[in-house]
């Protein structure tokens, strides 16, 4: 995805942005009837009594302002729920909506569009055959708001949940790991362990402090290429960046280079994104499982869900064969995500936090099974380290010999050390 395509990707997430749309189709709508009126036959124009339109128009106006404030607070609640029981990294994705954001954007373009029918029938602008045009449209928008509610009435009994939270940044997991499965090293070379940097290669310094959100991977390979270098990306998306640690690495025989075009290509900001981060959400699913077994909150069972989820999204990752895809950026190479950093983002809080609960530390053992047995040549030995981190935080929180004495049987019987 080039930085413009995700920049506007990243625009039509917004609220307002859909509710804008929304409200200018709404106007064009009810100001269409005047330019098909010269359309309609004079002898059907009084099939439509100008009450019957005043009347409708009316009511939508002012229901429809009523019902878009009150889904207003019921969105602000949801999102304050979603921050406060679940995470507030989670919140966006709920901010993000696109149910949410149809619902109050249909709402809020029904409401202009009664208002501005009702001003063009008070200056006379419909006419007889205007007003048919008019009906109907109204028709129209009653029947989308009837199903519009509808379908909010569904939403709400899930919006700001947990388990609907937790299943958003699940999916955008899901999304952020097909993609990197699909194009590993973001389509460039791979950047391997025993890939030395090239003696000479100059530094690439941000100019500002931040998490790396985008990288457009097409601007970077043609500058490249019409430098004639190569350019090696040490930090991706999820890193924390500042200007003294470089982002990048270009071999060129020219000292004095213009970067401005590296650095335009690699988008910064305050916060991580969900995009072509897979790790961040796996760190947001581990602040959901961590929040869940904190003693104010006591939710086990949500702590065993999310590693469900995390078993699920990993066994995406064991079906990564990067050897096998085509690279389509020659000149940049790109260090992968290391199986290991998944692994500590997910587990490590999850086996720290629940470590004094025999339930929980027994579903993240058997998860570490599962995904031995899935892929033992890409998990084995993330699933032993974790296992052993598991036996060792049990010995220092669990209270009772009897349940350190079960997870130490298990662990002996799961087959993860041989037999």
């Amino acid at each position: 995805m080039s930085k413009w395509h995700w920049l506007f990707n990243q625009l039509t997430r917004k609220l307002w942005f859909r509710s804008f749309l929304f409200a200018v189709l709404a106007v064009l709508s009810a100001l269409i009837s005047i330019v098909l009126k010269p359309f309609i036959p004079a002898s059907i124009g009084g099939m439509v009594g100008a009450d019957a339109v005043d009347n409708i128009l009316t009511i939508l106006a002012s229901s429809m302002l009523a019902v878009t404030t009150f889904s207003l607070n019921i969105m602000v609640s949801a999102y304050s729920s979603a921050s406060t029981s679940v995470t507030p990294r989670a919140a966006r994705l709920v901010m993000e909506d696109s149910t949410t954001q149809n619902v109050l954007a249909t709402f809020i373009g029904s409401f202009l569009f009664s208002l501005v029918g009702i001003i063009a029938l008070s200056m006379g602008a419909y006419g007889e055959q205007g007003r048919v045009v008019l009906f109907v449209m109204t028709l129209i928008v009653v029947g989308l708001i009837v199903i519009t509610l509808l379908r909010w009435i569904q939403h709400l009994s899930r919006l700001g949940r947990v388990g609907e939270t937790t299943s958003r940044v699940e999916q955008a997991a899901r999304t952020a790991l097909e993609n990197r499965v699909t194009i590993p090293y973001l389509g460039g070379q791979p950047w391997l362990a025993h890939v030395a940097l090239p003696p000479g290669a100059i530094p690439i310094y941000p100019a500002k402090i931040g998490y790396i959100q985008h990288v457009d991977m097409s601007m970077l390979n043609t500058y490249a290429c019409d430098a004639e270098c190569e350019l090696f990306l040490s930090s991706q998306a999820g890193a924390f960046v500042h200007p003294a640690r470089p982002l990048a690495w270009l071999t060129s025989s020219e000292q004095d280079i213009d970067t401005t075009a590296i650095l335009d290509a690699i988008s910064i900001n305050a916060e991580r994104s969900f995009d072509q981060d897979p790790r961040f959400c796996f760190s947001v699913l581990a602040e959901i499982a961590s929040r869940a077994l904190s003693p104010a909150v006591n939710d086990p069972g949500t702590a065993i869900d999310v590693i469900g989820r995390a078993v699920r999204l990993l066994a995406i990752w064991g079906d990564n064969e990067p050897e096998q895809r085509e690279v389509e950026y020659t000149q940049i190479y790109v260090k992968p995500i290391a199986t290991a950093d998944l692994f500590d983002d997910i587990f490590n809080p999850i086996a720290r936090d629940g470590a004094a609960q025999i339930e929980v530390q027994l579903r993240l053992l058997k998860g570490l099974q599962a995904l031995y047995q899935l892929n033992p040549q890409i998990f084995a030995t993330d699933a032993r380290r974790y296992a052993l981190t598991v036996q060792t935080w049990g010995e220092i929180r669990m209270a009772l010999p009897q349940d350190k004495n079960r997870i130490n049987q298990w662990i002996t019987q799961s087959g993860l050390f041989g037999r």
